[in-house]
C-alpha cells in the first residue's frame, strides 16, 4: 500500500497509465480479430462463453507474466547468432506467432475461396473447432503479444502497479467489445475476409519483427484504418444499391 499511495497523486504515474491503456488496447485489436474469427467457428451457444473463458484466461496470464517480469525482460537477450542477426527468446516468440497467424489467416482465406479445399491439407469441414481447442490457440496467441506488450510496457513505466491497472482495464474493454465486434463480422462476409488478411499482415510484421525488420506499429494500424474504411464505404453503396431496387434488407447487404 506504501508504494501504491504516492502513485495515485502523482501525475506523471497517472499519465503513464492512460498511455499504457491507451496502448493495450490498440494492441488488443489483433487480439480481438483473432478471437472473433476462431469464435465464430464454434457452435452459436457457445461461442459467447469462449470468448469470456478465453479472455479471462488471456488476462490471468498477462498478470502472471507480469509478476515475472525480471524474467520476461531477459528474454530480449541474444541467445544466439545466425547469417549475422542475434536472436533472443522474444525473437523467437515473435515468429512463431507470426508463422502461426499466417498459416492461420491462410488456413481459413483457402477454405472460404476453394469450396472443396484438399483433404490432405485442410480439414474438410471449417467449422470443425473444439471448445477447448479454440481456447488453447487464443491463449498462445495471446502470449506472443503479451510478451510484445509487456516488453513495451517496461520500457514506459516501472511501476508494477500501473502496468496491472492498465492491463485490467485493457481485458475489460476487450470483454466488452468482444461479442459485438464478432457479431459484425461474421454478418459481413466481406468483413471477413479482410479480418483474415489484417491477421495474414499482422503474422508477417511479427516476423519481421523477430528477425530485426522494426515496422511501425502505426502504418500498420493505418493501413487497417484505411482499409476499413474502404470497406464501410463499400457496405454504404451495397445498402443504397438495395434500397434503389427496392429489395432485401439493407442491414444485411453484407451476404
Amino acid at each position: 500500500m506504501d508504494t501504491i499511495l504516492p502513485l495515485l497523486t502523482d501525475p506523471a504515474a497517472w499519465i503513464a497509465l492512460v498511455t499504457l491503456i491507451v496502448m493495450e488496447v490498440v494492441l488488443g485489436i489483433d487480439n480481438l480479430i483473432f478471437i472473433a474469427i476462431l469464435t465464430n467457428k464454434l457452435p452459436e451457444d457457445r461461442r459467447d462463453m469462449a470468448r469470456k473463458v478465453g479472455i479471462s484466461a488471456a488476462l490471468v496470464l498477462r498478470l502472471l507474466l507480469l509478476f515475472t517480469i525480471a524474467a520476461i525482460v531477459q528474454l530480449t537477450t541474444p541467445i544466439f547468432s545466425f547469417l549475422g542477426l542475434d536472436f533472443s527468446w522474444r525473437d523467437l516468440i515473435l515468429i512463431a506467432g507470426g508463422l502461426f497467424l499466417v498459416w492461420k489467416a491462410t488456413k481459413e482465406i483457402h477454405h472460404r475461396v476453394d469450396p472443396d479445399p484438399a483433404p490432405m491439407f485442410l480439414n474438410r469441414d471449417p467449422a470443425a473447432l473444439g471448445f477447448g481447442s479454440a481456447i488453447v490457440q487464443i491463449l498462445l496467441l495471446d502470449l506472443v503479444f503479451s510478451v510484445d506488450s509487456i516488453i513495451t510496457a517496461v520500457g514506459m513505466t516501472e511501476h508494477l502497479p500501473i502496468m496491472v491497472a492498465a492491463v485490467i482495464v485493457a481485458v475489460a474493454v476487450m470483454l466488452v467489445a468482444a461479442t459485438p465486434l464478432a457479431n459484425f463480422i461474421n454478418a459481413n462476409p466481406t468483413i471477413v475476409m479482410l479480418a483474415l488478411s489484417f491477421l495474414l499482415m499482422i503474422g508477417m510484421v511479427l516476423i519481421a519483427d523477430g528477425f530485426g525488420v522494426h515496422v511501425p506499429k502505426g502504418y500498420v494500424y493505418a493501413a487497417m484504418a484505411f482499409s476499413a474504411l474502404v470497406e464501410g464505404l463499400n457496405m454504404m453503396a451495397r445498402r443504397a444499391a438495395r434500397r434503389r431496387r427496392g429489395g432485401g434488407n439493407p442491414d444485411h447487404a453484407g451476404h
